[in-house]
């Protein structure tokens, strides 16, 4: 049931160095910021992998919370509302229908990753009748881990593009399909009727582009505005 302590350490430093500030809200990390709290449990038997996940997750913004016997899990459950649960599959002393149970029961807004060191189909067929979010055998790499978690809350809407990082990866998007068509930024000048100074402040990340101007540009690519959004969160 144990994370390899090589992948740990090779994967599990903590994020804190790369965080910057961000006006009005709180600090970004890897492009990205929390509009408001954002509240995790870990449920693992073992105390030293709950815990190093819980150091590989942390940033501001982040309550993570940890329970790693068996007889307290109902009642942490039961205790408030998360917006995200790590559950080990196998806990000693749980039977993980119970704990499905309880998590529909007292936490039917919370997302579920399962990990667990003994995958097998039941396991997953169950997992997957709970409806959660993602599972996970290990050992498995962490970095792997927090694109799980990042993926799942940015799906919730709790973890964001920063406004910076919007502009830049939309820019960049429109760039590269531009480019991908083979059109100079004069080219798509012409076929958007949108100046040339400002789509290449939006290319650049520069500038924000309206919603009027954005049909244009998606018009101009031959691209559906909901293609052009996948593709930034792709």
């Amino acid at each position: 049931m144990s994370l390899q302590l090589a992948e740990i350490n090779k994967n599990g430093l903590s994020m804190a160095s790369r965080e910057r500030p961000r006006p009005n809200g709180q600090p970004v990390h890897d492009s990205l910021y929390l509009p408001s709290e954002v509240r995790i449990l870990i449920v693992d038997d073992e105390p030293t992998v709950s815990s190093l996940i819980r150091e590989v997750l942390a940033r501001p913004g982040f309550v993570i919370e940890v329970v790693n016997h068996a007889d307290e899990v109902e009642a942490r459950l039961a205790s408030q509302p998360y917006h995200l649960i790590i559950l080990d599959y196998v806990v000693p002393g749980l039977d993980p229908e119970n704990v499905f149970e309880w998590l529909r029961r007292e936490q039917s807004n919370a997302s579920v990753i399962v990990v667990t060191g003994y995958p097998s189909m039941e396991s997953v067929v169950s997992s997957l009748r709970a409806r959660a979010y993602d599972y996970l055998t290990k050992p498995f790499d962490l970095s792997q881990l927090k694109a799980v978690v990042s993926n799942c809350l940015q799906a919730k809407g709790l973890l964001r593009l920063s406004e910076e990082a919007l502009r830049e990866t939309l820019g960049n998007t429109i760039r590269e399909r531009r480019k991908g068509l083979g059109l100079t930024l004069a080219q798509m000048a012409e076929r958007t009727n949108v100046s040339l100074g400002y789509l290449s402040q939006i290319e650049l990340g520069k500038n924000s582009a309206s919603i009027e101007t954005l049909y244009r540009i998606c018009l101009g690519l031959g691209i559906r505005m909901s293609d052009l959004f996948q593709a930034i969160r792709s």
